[in-house]
């Protein structure tokens, strides 16, 4: 099992501005897929930054990412090593995309492999013929249209081969054609790594489309005022 959460909860703010989230059960082996929908403002973002490691919780019963005890190091403060975990292991599409506007699209792509000390082996060549941006590696993210960036940002997300693959309402600022084009892309790109999927979207019908298993955040207002959110299963 390449994730397996058991019994986590998260919890930002007190009394009336309190949110909390608690997963009671969460697990996903290699290949599998899911899409993650709920109205904005119900945690999604939230949930995917704890599974890219990067929000902790007060609360985990088990936390298991690629064998990794993931609960015992955020038990022991252990940044560097979770740091390491997310440089190897995951890729994460930012619903504003996310590009460093200060350089090309193609450094941008090979970014994560820039920092893991990977070698040039034509990754970023082939991710951007496959997401259909390649006429526009040597040009900045400025040049772009919404939608070639966002590619762009998928390609980043894929370019190290990462075992999980979040993504942030990655098609939210376009329109539906281009949105149902650039999700099927992404996954398919994903399938071929074998990577795991988790997409954040509040489109049930793309979700729908592109064959994903959906995954509920259903929100319930407690009796000091604030807010907590339950994940559902298919």
């Amino acid at each position: 099992m390449m994730l397996d959460v058991r019994e986590v909860r998260i919890t930002r703010g007190e009394g009336a501005q309190r949110y909390s989230l608690e997963v009671e059960r969460l697990q996903l082996a290699a290949g599998q897929q899911y899409a993650l929908v709920g109205p904005s403002g119900c945690g999604k973002s939230t949930l995917l930054d704890l599974l890219a490691l990067v929000a902790a919780p007060q609360q985990a019963g088990r936390f298991h990412f690629c064998g990794e005890d993931v609960a015992s190091a955020w038990r022991n403060n252990r940044q560097d090593y979770l740091a390491g975990l997310r440089s190897r292991y995951l890729g994460y599409v930012l619903q504003t995309g996310g590009l460093l506007g200060f350089t090309t699209v193609r450094r941008n792509i090979g970014l994560p492999r820039a920092l893991l000390g990977l070698p040039d082996d034509g990754s970023v060549e082939r991710l951007a013929e496959a997401l259909g941006i390649a006429e526009q590696l040597d040009k900045k993210p400025a040049q772009l249209s919404v939608g070639q960036r966002q590619r762009a940002s998928c390609a980043r997300a894929l370019a190290h081969g990462p075992r999980l693959l979040l993504a942030d309402e990655p098609t939210a600022a376009l329109d539906p054609i281009n949105a149902e084009r650039v999700m099927q892309l992404l996954l398919a790109q994903a399938t071929t790594q074998g990577a795991a999927r988790m997409v954040a979207t509040h489109d049930l019908d793309l979700a729908s489309r592109c064959g994903l298993p959906v995954l509920h955040l259903q929100s319930t207002r407690d009796s000091d005022g604030g807010v907590t959110a339950r994940l559902v299963g298919p």
